[in-house]
């Protein structure tokens, strides 16, 4: 990226998620005209596999496995949010995720509500709506019939059966575990990072980030309806793409995608998942003359500086 002290704007080619209609809502904000949305409560989780190569969805290349490839999402063009971005499986938290009634192995929810600094009741949301979510999007359960069993096959109609109740909101995933007599398997999640949607986006998240390996015997499957396609892709692969401006994807993103170039495999990612920061990260906003100056706070590879016409807020 260019450097912002100097006034440069970010090259055209770069793949950084940018709504047209910031520059307006930023202003609106200031003046007291809007207020923010609260955000929801979400969970996204990256899914890796050590077994595949990866390549750039771009191109459909392979690159050789020299490291986990990390399962991705593009959302569709006629998405209002993040359309066209690429994504990992996941969504929002689903209030009968709180239910105490779910199926739970792995540590505590109370040494879970320790690590994300919450209390137990929202841990356990969270993390029920990151392995819901996951299957929902991809087919994929963190999920066995024991605390040391993990589900080997997710295929077929009575598994797709289940999968299309929740996401109808037909099936809590507490009544899902129960009929099939499994249990969250919560120790094959990482909590990895947490973003905040910026106060000026109409639709905001308060998202938590895991890491989880691809469980042996499943596969992923785009079984999502806000995605047109799927890919494994190396990490590093996908970021040399966005770079390039060839994938879009929002900060949160580019981000996570970096963090885990450096773990040769999967189990080196979870294992390093404990000492992670989950302080949360929240875009700013500021005029500077006639230019809007967007920064997120610890990540000045994003702080972009956006030129206005002289009457309005869009860019010139």
């Amino acid at each position: 990226m260019p450097n912002a002290e100097h006034g440069q704007q970010p090259p055209a080619a770069g793949g950084q998620w940018y709504p047209p209609e910031w520059p307006d809502r930023i202003r609106a904000l200031a003046a007291g005209t809007i207020t923010p949305t609260t955000p929801k409560r979400a969970a996204t989780v990256m899914l890796l596999r050590d077994s595949a190569p990866g390549g750039s969805p771009a191109t459909g290349g392979a690159t050789g496995p020299t490291g986990p490839a990390v399962h991705m999402l593009r959302r569709r063009a006629s998405m209002a949010f993040a359309g066209g971005a690429y994504a990992y499986p996941g969504g929002g938290v689903d209030p009968r995720d709180e239910d105490h009634r779910i199926g739970w192995a792995g540590p505590s929810r109370a040494a879970w509500a320790e690590r994300m600094g919450t209390d137990p009741a929202t841990a356990q949301a969270i993390i029920c709506g990151a392995v819901r979510e996951t299957f929902e999007e991809a087919g994929v359960l963190l999920a066995g019939e024991s605390a040391d069993t993990v589900v080997g096959d997710t295929t077929g109609e009575d598994w797709e059966a289940a999968r299309a109740a929740l996401v109808a909101r037909e099936l809590s995933f507490a009544e899902f575990l129960e009929r099939r007599g499994l249990v969250l398997r919560s120790d094959l999640l990482g909590a990895w990072a947490r973003w905040i949607t910026p106060e000026f986006e109409p639709r905001r998240y308060d998202t938590w980030f895991f890491v989880a390996a691809l469980p042996e015997g499943q596969r992923t499957r785009n079984a999502s309806t806000e995605a047109d396609r799927t890919v494994w892709i190396r990490p590093a692969d996908a970021a040399a793409g966005y770079d390039k401006g060839e994938l879009l994807m929002m900060p949160p993103t580019i981000t996570t995608l970096r963090s885990l170039e450096p773990f040769a495999s999967a189990s080196a990612a979870l294992a390093a998942a404990p000492a992670r920061d989950l302080a949360p990260v929240l875009a700013t906003a500021a005029f500077e003359g006639d230019e809007l100056v967007l920064s997120w706070p610890g990540h000045d590879e994003f702080t972009k500086r956006v030129r206005l016409a002289s009457r309005g807020g869009a860019p010139e």
